[in-house]
């Protein structure tokens, strides 16, 4: 097992644990952190029926008494209607302020449990327990929690840590194809931003991740983990740097509201980190090289670089809805160089439109 400490303001932390076989071994880690007495484990259908089992039991034997509240699967579920079903079980199960819920699923199921933990009594204790690689190299990590409201992502939200997160590798293994490129998506996000070695780690190491290789995995998910917590270290109300983590999400969100959350997360960002590149290529900021290094490896990776058949006008106008807009212009985060990322309000949409229309 690796750990990772999340560093915040004022003496507070958290652990980021990394490993497989976590989920065994979840409540003994509970009862270290002084967890007593009743948890509920908020998860969907799918994951429960892979992994319920498993958390149920060692929650058990630790001496915890686990409730479950149990939820359809997919992104319409990230939803106020959902959390205030959630909060009707709370209540029938009598929940209390002391009462911790553990997210025990992908990022929807981590997005909406840490809303309901945030929001419930004013605030109860929250566990993120991710189970895809999407999860547990990005969402579970920060405190941003949150739920889709109308046609527009995470509109509705709050900033709320966790008190641990336990990412258990094993769970990786029930992936499709799919979904492991989903998570790679946000992976090759960290590799452009912010590290170069681990860019070069993904390209030489693609096949082994894809085939849930053990090793490669744990060693992706606890350095995009470690990266993530410096960040939020810096600045955990996404003020100024945090933003950078955001590279492929302008385009990416837009792209996943126009498609009425059918695309999933990662590959929308993949497309979007393509549209991000070409941009700072126009913008004479990166090397067409360089543009063509992340496109390749997107493609490798099992992700689409173009883009679906959604009119221009329709993404240009969600974007500027996108909650990254400052002063009425669109925030891009884009690449100077594979590792070196930087935060640009001026970028011109009439650009950003025709680098979209030339990706079809």
């Amino acid at each position: 097992m690796r750990n990772v400490t999340v560093r915040l303001g004022k003496q507070r932390r958290y652990e980021v644990y990394i490993g497989a076989g976590l989920l065994e071994r979840a409540g003994a880690m509970l009862r270290e952190c002084r967890v007593r007495g009743s948890v509920v484990v908020v998860t969907d259908s799918r994951v429960r029926s892979l992994h319920g089992q498993a958390l149920e039991a060692s929650l058990t034997a630790a001496e915890l008494k686990p409730a479950v509240i149990e939820l359809p699967e997919g992104e319409r579920q990230k939803s106020l209607e959902a959390a205030g079903r959630i909060y009707e079980d709370l209540t029938n199960l009598k929940a209390e302020r002391n009462t911790p819920i553990l997210a025990l699923g992908g990022g929807v199921i981590g997005d909406l449990a840490g809303f309901v933990a945030a929001t419930y009594l004013r605030g109860v204790p929250l566990v993120q327990v991710p189970t895809t690689l999407l999860a547990q190299v990005d969402s579970s990590i920060g405190g941003k929690v949150a739920v889709n409201h109308g046609r527009l992502k995470n509109r509705i939200g709050a900033f709320y840590q966790p008190r641990m997160v336990i990412s258990d590798i094993a769970t990786l293994s029930t992936l499709s194809a799919g979904e492991i490129s989903d998570g790679l998506a946000e992976v090759i996000k960290y590799g452009v931003i912010l590290d170069a070695p681990l860019f070069r780690y993904i390209e030489r190491n693609r096949d082994k991740i894809k085939a849930l290789d053990g090793a490669a995995l744990e060693h992706v998910v606890y350095r995009c983990a470690r990266i993530k917590a410096q960040v939020v270290a810096k600045d955990e109300l996404d003020l100024f740097l945090r933003n950078i983590l955001n590279y492929g999400h302008t385009v990416g969100h837009a792209l996943e509201t126009a498609s009425g959350f059918a695309l999933r997360h990662g590959e929308a960002v993949a497309i979007g980190m393509v549209a991000a590149g070409r941009i700072a290529q126009r913008m004479g900021a990166f090397t067409a090289e360089e543009a063509q290094r992340i496109e390749d490896l997107l493609a490798r990776a099992g992700l689409p670089t173009r883009l679906p058949p959604y009119p221009v006008e329709q993404l240009m106008e969600i974007m500027q809805h996108d909650k990254k807009m400052r002063r009425g212009k669109l925030v891009f985060i884009l690449p100077r160089a594979i590792g070196d990322a930087f935060i640009s309000e001026e970028v011109d949409p009439a650009v950003a439109a025709a680098v979209l229309e030339a990706m079809r």
